[in-house]
């Protein structure tokens, strides 16, 4: 008997480079699965992000059996979803919509990608008191994620300050008062002082945005540093951090890991998370080394 076929799909803006093609049909060929993973760039069909409910309805209609969504659709998917999971509930962001018996169900995996990538790497890091760079779709996703792994406090640094008390806010709603805390840069070295770690999700470091996101100056030895950003996945700033003698994170896991969970919640089968870090680690040094 044949094996079950699956066709799912990510919807972003400027998506061309995605890694998650090859991500997720690797796993499935090795699984003996049929799993055919579909681009659908908003800049491509020249439509704006508010035209996500529309393309979710056809991909639905077209018989997907789920989607990836990613900047700038993560938060306007949810009016067009009939569910959420509880995770994407209380994140307000989306980045998975799996199509069950006619509904269509939002979740989050990169809330549980860097977890795990976060455990795997880092497992003795201390969390008493982390700053983390960046209070935008990324960040949200991560901030919850350090607090679910018993961060006593996160202070959210963004350019956008009332961006960053949002974020704050929404973390002390979903965790208890005073688990988080928003700060201007100017505040940046005072903090840097005296903190355990930085998670960095802002989009400084990638390859169009090459550059420290801080003065590298702030950072020193008594630091672990982890990053979201995974193209390259060495950045400057983990760089600097490593020849400092910081502990380090790249992100790559969170990538592969969110990638992992999306799997699973499209199939129904257990993905070989390590195979797909592995996978993941190898096609981004052969873009690195193309670039």
């Amino acid at each position: 008997m044949p094996s079950r076929s699956y066709l799912v799909g990510l919807i972003g803006s400027g998506i061309g480079p995605s890694l998650s093609p090859a991500l997720h049909e690797r796993e499935a060929g090795r699984q003996g699965l049929r799993l055919v993973y579909r681009l659908i760039d908003i800049d491509t069909l020249g439509v704006p992000p508010e035209a996500v409910g529309d393309l979710l309805r056809a991909a639905r209609d077209l018989g997907f059996d789920g989607l990836n969504i990613t900047h700038p659709c993560k938060q306007l998917v949810i009016d067009h979803l009939d569910a959420l999971a509880p995770q994407a509930e209380a994140l307000g962001a989306v980045n998975t919509v799996v199509f069950e018996d006619g509904r269509a169900v939002g979740h989050n995996t990169d809330v549980t990608g860097f977890a795990a990538s976060f455990a795997r790497g880092l497992p003795d890091a201390p969390l008493e008191r982390v700053v983390q760079l960046g209070a935008g779709g990324a960040g949200a996703a991560v901030a919850h994620a350090t607090l679910t792994l018993g961060a006593e406090r996160v202070t959210v640094v963004d350019a956008l300050p009332e961006r960053a008390a949002a974020l704050a806010g929404s973390l002390n709603r979903a965790f208890g008062e005073g688990r988080a805390a928003a700060a201007p840069p100017d505040r940046q070295a005072e903090l840097l002082a005296h903190a355990d770690g930085i998670v960095h999700a802002t989009p400084t470091g990638m390859a169009a945005h090459p550059g420290l996101p801080l003065p590298a100056e702030l950072l020193h030895s008594g630091l672990w540093v982890a990053e979201v950003v995974y193209r390259p996945l060495e950045t400057e700033l983990l760089r600097t951090a490593r020849a400092l003698g910081c502990a380090t994170l790249d992100g790559g896991g969170m990538a592969a890991f969110q990638a992992a969970d999306a799997f699973r919640l499209f199939t129904g089968r257990e993905p070989d998370a390590a195979r797909m870090l592995a996978d993941l680690t190898g096609l981004a040094g052969a873009v690195g080394a193309s670039n």
